[in-house]
């Protein structure tokens, strides 16, 4: 399962952190679920992001395949929830499309645009790292301005437009 974490500034994209979490190690499906929301509640305590985006589950060739990645893309959901950060999901097409211009990309694709979008020098071994930073850059893309950009008149507006992020 792969990550990216952008920073967004005058609407420029930069590169903080992207990479797997890797399962492989563990036989055990509920380990592995226990895994990613923790691994997850570590990046979101680590980076603190203000917006969390996700590839939504699609069915391929094996039902229970997409079975277990609902699963695991609803713990890592959960985990951002509990911090009270809002959640987006985009379809792997749309996801592809936002990057490449073309829904059905290749990984290999995907991960070249990535690569001359970000100016990165190198991609990771494993393109799940290069799949968790192409949602963070769709999401971005998507919105055009994310929340953490958003300007308020003052306090008081920024209170009332986010109460979840205040406290009284």
């Amino acid at each position: 399962m792969g990550y990216g974490i952008l920073h967004i500034k005058n609407n420029k994209m930069s590169l903080i952190a992207m990479g797997s979490i890797e399962l492989n190690k563990l036989d055990n499906y509920a380990l592995k679920l226990k895994k990613i929301f923790e691994r997850t509640m570590y990046l979101i305590n680590e980076y603190k992001p203000d917006e969390f985006a996700i590839e939504a589950p699609f069915l391929g060739k094996n039902p229970q395949s997409m079975l277990k990645l609902g699963r695991a893309q609803g713990v890592s959901m959960a985990a951002a929830l509990s911090k009270d950060i809002p959640v987006s999901e985009y379809a792997p097409k749309k996801i592809k499309q936002s990057i490449t211009g073309k829904g059905t990309a290749s990984k290999e694709q995907v991960a070249g645009m990535l690569k001359n979008i970000l100016k990165l020098k190198s991609l990771p071994k494993h393109l799940d790292a290069t799949d968790g930073l192409a949602v963070a850059v769709c999401h971005h893309f998507q919105l055009g301005k994310p929340a953490s950009e958003k300007s308020y008149s003052g306090w008081d507006a920024f209170v009332k437009q986010n109460p979840k992020r205040t406290k009284s």
